[in-house]
C-alpha cells in the first residue's frame, strides 16, 4: 500500500471519527438535560382545555336570549314541581335551558356543562335552574 494513499485514508478516518465522538457529546448533553415536568404540563393542558371550554361555550350560550316573560298569576316557580329536568339529574330547569345544553355540539362538553350546573345547583340549593342561574353555574 502506498504511503500517501496510507495517510489520506487515515485522515479520512480521523475526520469519522471527530465526526462520532461530536455526535456522541451532543447525545451525552441530551440525556443529561432535566426531564420535562410531566405534572406541570398536564396542568397546562387543563388549563388550556378549561380556557377553550369556557370561550366556546361563551359563543355558543349567548347573555341575552328573548323569550316570552312567565306569567306572575302561576307563582314563582311553578316549574319547580313539575317539568323537564337537566338531563341525568334530577335538577328541574326551564325549556329554555335544556335548548341552551341542546346547542352545546359536543356530547362530552355538553355532559360536563350539565353536570357543573347540577352540582352548582345542589350546593346553593337551587330548586329550579333558569337561564341567568345556568349562565352563572355554566362558567368554568
Amino acid at each position: 500500500m502506498d504511503p500517501a494513499t496510507l495517510d489520506q485514508r487515515l485522515t479520512a478516518l480521523e475526520h469519522r471519527l471527530a465526526h462520532l465522538e461530536t455526535m456522541l457529546t451532543n447525545m451525552s448533553q441530551l440525556l443529561e438535560r432535566p426531564q420535562v415536568n410531566l405534572d406541570a404540563a398536564k396542568e397546562g393542558i387543563k388549563s388550556w382545555v378549561t380556557e377553550y371550554v369556557s370561550l366556546r361555550l361563551q359563543q355558543l350560550v349567548p347573555e341575552t336570549c328573548e323569550h316570552a316573560p312567565e306569567p306572575e298569576a302561576a307563582g314563582p316557580w311553578p316549574e319547580a314541581r313539575e317539568g323537564p329536568v337537566l338531563p341525568g339529574t334530577t335538577i328541574r330547569c326551564t325549556d329554555e335551558v335544556l335548548h341552551r345544553l341542546g346547542r352545546i355540539p359536543i356530547p362530552f362538553v355538553r355532559q360536563m356543562v350539565t353536570q357543573k350546573v347540577a352540582d352548582t345547583a345542589r350546593a346553593e340549593g337551587v330548586a329550579l335552574v333558569d337561564v341567568a342561574f345556568f349562565e352563572r353555574a355554566a362558567t368554568f
